[in-house]
């Protein structure tokens, strides 16, 4: 074991890690958090980079199709174009074709028409979102049951997803911001309707076995939507959904909350009601 010093090696690792195009939009803060941790167990520097890197992967590289040379700018045009024609299906199909390129929401877009009306329907209209560990989640705006005026809020670990998203936002006409940053570290605090937790949970707990734990009660949300894969990134699905239940339901187990399953082709979903 070694003490990282946060003046040198830590600094160190930190852009040796975004010298990666995989992770050079990664938010800083996450990788020293990571980082800090992998000095402290190796005993070499390159074991620690190394490391890093391969934390990073499973909590989000891996779901990037495009590796970090996503097309932000054709995107964003891409949905100008749709947005210009006034016509709802243009832009959803603009928005699907941009989901594609992450595996998490790529694997919703069969389920996307009931997914969120079937999830929401005793919730709506919803006046305010907390999209958490978004990915490219934000782009089911389309087919959200919110009201009008609703805002938005969504943050991940990438700085240029985040940006492109915040513009894309503006573009659909919700109002709201998106920004990277980690949310272990400083879990973002507006008071909102709705807070999605999509398949994070696993991901997190990758970095924080409590993460999960300390997240569902730190959201300030009066409901949360809550999800887990019922297949690896491999395919494999054998006791994902018996397991992942009986996780949930331990995390859950001290609280007095009151919540619903619903499951679906891809994904085991609990809406979870903290209002009493």
């Amino acid at each position: 074991m070694r003490v990282a010093d946060e003046g040198t090696e830590l600094d160190r690792l930190v852009q040796d890690v975004q010298a990666s195009v995989k992770y050079r939009d990664v938010c800083a803060d996450l990788i020293r958090r990571i980082g800090a941790q992998e000095l402290y167990k190796r005993r070499k520097f390159k074991e620690a980079v190394k490391s890093t890197r391969n934390k990073l992967h499973q909590v989000a590289g891996a779901y990037l199709v495009t590796g970090g040379h996503e097309p932000y700018t054709g995107w964003l045009s891409a949905l100008a174009q749709a947005a210009e024609t006034g016509k709802v299906e243009e832009l959803r199909q603009a928005c699907q074709q941009i989901m594609s390129n992450h595996t998490s929401t790529r694997e919703r877009l069969p389920i996307l028409d009931t997914f969120y009306t079937t999830l929401l329907a005793e919730l709506a209209p919803v006046h305010s979102v907390l999209d958490l560990a978004c990915g490219l989640n934000p782009l089911a705006i389309p087919w959200l049951p919110l009201a009008p005026g609703a805002r938005y809020y969504a943050c991940d670990i990438y700085v240029r997803m985040m940006a492109f998203l915040h513009d894309a936002m503006q573009l659909m006409g919700v109002p709201g911001q998106a920004w990277a940053g980690d949310i272990l570290q400083s879990t973002p605090q507006q008071e909102v309707d709705v807070a999605f937790l999509l398949k994070i949970i696993p991901c997190l707990e990758q970095v924080d076995k409590q993460a999960g734990y300390q997240l569902l009660r730190a959201v300030r949300a009066r409901h949360l939507v809550v999800s887990f894969p019922l297949h690896s990134l491999g395919g494999h699905s054998k006791g994902m959904l018996s397991n992942y239940e009986r996780h949930f339901r331990e995390l859950l187990a001290a609280e007095p909350w009151s919540w619903r399953r619903y499951e679906f082709a891809s994904e085991l979903v609990f809406v979870v009601s903290k209002e009493q």
